[in-house]
């Protein structure tokens, strides 16, 4: 009878007090930028009455929709009952939390006056799907808690399964009320789709993925703990499929798009005279988002090469979350800085900048806000995993294949005993 052993990590390391300073540096740095960009104006960011969604919300929508795809490890355990991925569960909720966090730690620090947001919540308007967001984002925190306990806690992992649905089903709804806070906007052409919605979720499942499979890779070998080629061959396959899907659904978006007659402009804006945006959709998000993880990761290499597969998958990961960044920073930053369409067929001048693309450079204080979201997601990680047994001891070919042979009816994530 096999069972997969958690443990939480030592803690005593220099790296690893050095890695908890670093981050808690940076989340002071950036609640610190935050405080002067309330003081001096938001002026000092970069942005201005036409960029009114900056850098901090690239960050943030980023880390949101990561947020839901790091749990699709957990979800793929225990919704649909793959054994192989039932030792990752536990530090796929903790990263899924942590994101959320992190995301949601830029949003409210950039809004100027975040004391502000209880009147979302005192005097909602469910017009708004920002609104609806509120609910849906802390909703989520509360069902993947509940989630994690029933994974940790033994006398109630046979019940696993059914929380394990609930979070699988209310992440897909966030993430598409992610995605339409943009596709609702119909005054914006670089938004007004109905295909942000599932696009949203694709890449919520490649983005999440990524940043799951470089913390565990960092986690395990910072530890020193043994990981074997299959599982990380199995994480490999399945973020090059996410990938693939992703670049599909982007096609659609601009194929779509260039069929509709009033976002031509927008669209050629994008794909041809955009500059730094056309330069970012071309060479950030589909060369180095797209094409150079699909190589990367959709290479077959063998079980017992797992150094070849570890550094195939890091690297892929790593041009994934590069990609996803350009992908967010075209689609939120871009979509600003093309000219609202007052009067589709008209050309339009004034003093108020209509039918001019906007200019927009990112100053110190936001880029550092940006950045401390990162920060806050690797302290909330670095002290659950040393505090709570989120890591598997061991992640060797011989254990997974052991835990993942017939899984015991009722079987819950990372739990239930195994016969070899």
């Amino acid at each position: 009878m096999t069972k997969v052993a958690y443990r939480e990590i030592a803690g005593r390391s220099a790296l690893y007090w050095l890695a908890v300073i670093l981050c808690a540096a940076g989340a002071a740095a950036g609640l610190a930028s935050a405080l002067y960009m309330r003081a001096y104006g938001h002026h000092v960011s970069g942005m201005n009455n036409q960029i009114v969604w900056g850098m901090p919300h690239v960050f943030a929508v980023f880390l949101i929709v990561a947020a839901s795809g790091a749990l699709n490890v957990a979800s793929i355990a225990s919704v649909f009952g793959r054994s192989l991925y039932k030792p990752l569960a536990r530090l796929s909720g903790l990263l899924a939390i942590a994101l959320l966090i992190g995301g949601l730690w830029n949003l409210v620090l950039d809004l100027g006056r975040p004391g502000h947001l209880l009147a979302t919540v005192i005097y909602p308007n469910f017009r708004s799907i920002f609104a609806w967001n509120i609910y849906l984002y802390t909703g989520f925190l509360v069902i993947v808690g509940f989630y994690r306990w029933f994974m940790m806690e033994r006398r109630l992992n046979p019940h696993t399964h059914k929380v394990g649905m609930l979070a699988f089903l209310w992440r897909l709804v966030l993430t598409t009320g992610t995605g339409s806070i943009f596709g609702f906007l119909a005054a914006r052409s670089a938004y007004d789709s109905a295909v942000l919605a599932p696009l949203f979720i694709l890449m919520s499942f490649a983005f999440g993925l990524a940043i799951f499979s470089l913390v565990l890779l960092a986690g395990f070998k910072i530890v020193g703990r043994p990981v074997g080629g299959r599982v990380l061959a199995r994480l490999k396959t399945l973020l090059g499929v996410f990938v693939a899907a992703v670049m599909y659904f982007v096609a659609v978006y601009h194929l779509t798009n260039i069929y509709i007659a009033g976002h031509r402009g927008v669209e050629a804006f994008v794909l041809l005279k955009g500059g730094l945006y056309t330069g970012l959709f071309w060479g950030g998000q589909v060369l180095v988002g797209g094409i150079v993880p699909l190589v990367l990761l959709l290479r077959r290499y063998p079980l017992d090469d797992v150094q070849g597969i570890a550094r195939a998958l890091v690297w892929g990961a790593l041009a994934v979350v590069a990609g996803g960044l350009a992908q967010i920073y075209v689609l939120i930053i871009g979509g600003q800085a093309y000219p609202l369409q007052m009067f589709p067929g008209m050309v339009v001048h004034s003093s108020f900048y209509d039918g001019v693309v906007h200019s927009y450079i990112p100053r110190w204080p936001e880029t550092v806000l940006a950045l401390s979201g990162v920060a806050v997601v690797g302290l909330i990680v670095l002290i659950a995993v040393r505090l709570l047994p989120f890591l598997p001891e061991n992640l060797t070919d011989e254990v997974v294949s052991a835990h993942g042979a017939r899984p015991a009816a009722g079987s819950a994530a990372g739990e239930s005993p195994v016969h070899p």
